[in-house]
């Protein structure tokens, strides 16, 4: 590994564990709440504790005002929900216009399964080979989304994490398989750090249980996005997250530590 790719994975990181907070949804979901005022949420999460923010490179000037000198993620293919197909996934940017925004790394989404599999992996094996001449990491983004598959399903998150390390990204997200005894199977299949997404909404305590889950498991941290963007209380929730991921708490310190309400 070249320096500037172990120094721009520190920006991201810290101590090898990942906060990250995607908010690339203003493409898939529109200018839904958390996402209007960006600069404001970008603020409250960086102060809460996330080690990086990623957006599409647009809003990129809107970012970094606000990131609190934290790490910044470009994300570079998107779809609509609105749209024929939302596994559809476009290029929406380059990694030299990653950079020209400001990017510490860039990140890019596969739906293994899909009838979009074969594109985006060519696509995605492509994005590492000319990230890495830059010195710029990359976060894949391997779903397990297709007709007829269990999006949680272990072993095919297994497949889809590994595809990430196969083709050469350096960190991978995937879906949490909804225990830590079938995850660890998810994070063995690679050394490769994985994180997991979030996924839609739950209650405060649903949240921090399933990081704690995938913490012990195995896995290096969080890529999640509705679950913090669009909380009440963004900054409280990041810090309940952010002592699981950096503090190794348990669930109930974690949400004390944050001060979060009985919701949790």
């Amino acid at each position: 590994m070249n320096a500037g790719l172990s120094a721009r994975l520190r920006r991201i990181s810290t101590g090898g564990r990942y906060l990250v907070v995607p908010m690339d949804h203003g493409i898939t979901l529109g200018p839904v709440t958390g996402l209007v005022d960006i600069e404001s949420t970008v603020d409250s999460i960086t102060r809460g504790g996330a080690d990086a923010v990623l957006t599409q490179k647009g809003v990129a000037p809107r970012v970094h005002p606000n990131k609190n000198d934290k790490g910044y993620i470009v994300h570079l293919n998107g779809s609509t929900s609105i749209g024929p197909d939302s596994n559809d996934k476009r290029r929406t940017g380059t990694v030299e216009e990653a950079l020209r925004a400001g990017a510490d790394a860039v990140s890019f989404h596969i739906n293994v399964g899909s009838d979009h599999e074969p594109d985006q992996l060519t696509e995605l094996g492509d994005l590492t080979e000319t990230a890495h001449q830059f010195g710029v990491p990359v976060l894949a983004m391997s779903y397990a989304r297709g007709p007829g598959i269990d999006e949680h399903d272990a072993d095919s998150l297994a497949h889809a994490v590994r595809i990430a390390e196969e083709l050469g990204a350096d960190v991978v997200k995937t879906a949490y398989s909804g225990d830590a005894d079938s995850f660890e199977r998810v994070c063995a299949a690679t050394r490769l750090p994985v994180v997991i997404a979030g996924g839609s909404r739950g209650t405060d305590r649903d949240t921090v249980e399933m990081v704690r889950g995938a913490m012990d498991a195995g896995a290096a941290g969080v890529s999640m996005g509705r679950s913090i963007f669009q909380h009440e209380e963004p900054e409280a929730i990041t810090r309940a997250v952010s002592a699981i991921v950096h503090d190794d708490d348990d669930v109930d310190a974690a949400i004390g530590t944050a001060g979060l309400g009985l919701e949790a």
